[in-house]
C-alpha cells in the first residue's frame, strides 16, 4: 500500500487485506521510531534526573542560607539583650550608691546578679548559635561542590542528547507524520487494539508476520490450517499465545 493511497482513502469501506497492510506498515513505521528512542537510550531520563537533583540542591542551599539569616538575627537579638543587661547593671550599681538601707542594697544586688546570669545565658546561646551557623555554612560549601559537579554532568548529558537528537530529529518527525497519516486510515476500534497490544508487548511489536511456520513475536508454532486462514486475508487473526496480530510473509516482504 503506497503513501498516496493512505492519504487518498477517506470514509470508505476498505478490505481486510488493506487493513492488514496498513497495520503492518504502521508497525514498521513505529518500530523505526522505537529504534531512534533506543538510540537516545536513558539520556532523556538522566537529564531529567539531573535537573531535578539540581533544583533540589539549590532549594536545600537556599534553605540553609535562610536558616543562617535567622540564626544571625537570633545572635543580634542576644547581643542586644546583653547590651540592655549591661545598661541595667550600670544603672543598678549607680542606684546602690544612694540606697537608704541594706534591704534596698540587697534588692539591687539581686537584680545585678540576675542580669549577669542573663548575660551568661545569652553568651552561651550565642556560642551555640554560632556553632550551628558554622555547621550550616559547611553544608552550603559541600552542597555547592556537589551542585557544580551535577551542573557539569547535566551540561555533558544535554550535549550528548542534543547531538543525538539533532541527528535523528528530522527522521523522527517524518516518521511520526507518516504514522499519523496511516492511523487515519485505520478504524478507531482496530487502532486502539493495535496500541493496546503494542503497549503490552515488551518489544513494541503488535503486528508480526509468520516466520518459519511460527509467530514472529512469540515464536510459537502456528498450525498449517491457521496459516492458510492468515494467507487468505479475509479476517484479522491474532496469535493464540501472545495476542499479536498476524500477517502472512508476502505482506511483510512487500512493506519496508
Amino acid at each position: 500500500m503506497t503513501e498516496s493511497k493512505f492519504e487518498s482513502v477517506e470514509n470508505k469501506e476498505i478490505s481486510v487485506e488493506e487493513k492488514l497492510r496498513a497495520l503492518y506498515q504502521l508497525q514498521v513505521n513505529d518500530s523505526k521510531i522505537d529504534k531512534i528512542k533506543i538510540l537516545r537510550g536513558e539520556l532523556p531520563l538522566e537529564v531529567q534526573d539531573l535537573e531535578d537533583e539540581i533544583v533540589g540542591l539549590e532549594t536545600r542551599i537556599n534553605n540553609y542560607k535562610e536558616e543562617i539569616t535567622n540564626l544571625n538575627h537570633a545572635v543580634n537579638k542576644k547581643k542586644s539583650d546583653i547590651k540592655e543587661a549591661n545598661n541595667l547593671i550600670k544603672r543598678f550599681e549607680e542606684q546602690q550608691m544612694n540606697v537608704r538601707n541594706n534591704r534596698e542594697f540587697e534588692s539591687l544586688s539581686k537584680e545585678i546578679e540576675f542580669q549577669k546570669l542573663e548575660i551568661e545565658l545569652c553568651e552561651k546561646r550565642i556560642k551555640k548559635i554560632t556553632c550551628h551557623t558554622s555547621e550550616k555554612k559547611t553544608l552550603i560549601d559541600e552542597s555547592n561542590i556537589i551542585l557544580e559537579e551535577r551542573k557539569g554532568d547535566l551540561e555533558h548529558k544535554r550535549s550528548e542528547l542534543n547531538d543525538i537528537t539533532s541527528e535523528t530529529q528530522k527522521e523522527e518527525e517524518s516518521l511520526k507524520r507518516r504514522s499519523g497519516e496511516i492511523e487515519k486510515f485505520i478504524e478507531p476500534r482496530l487502532l486502539n487494539a493495535y496500541k493496546r497490544i503494542r503497549d503490552n508487548a515488551r518489544n513494541g511489536l503488535a503486528v508480526v508476520s509468520i516466520q518459519r511456520d511460527a509467530c514472529g513475536g512469540c515464536f510459537n508454532n502456528i498450525p498449517p490450517q491457521r496459516q492458510l486462514d492468515i494467507s487468505q486475508r479475509k479476517k484479522i487473526i491474532v496469535c493464540e499465545y501472545c495476542g499479536r496480530i498476524l500477517v502472512d510473509p508476502e505482506i511483510a516482504s512487500s512493506i519496508v
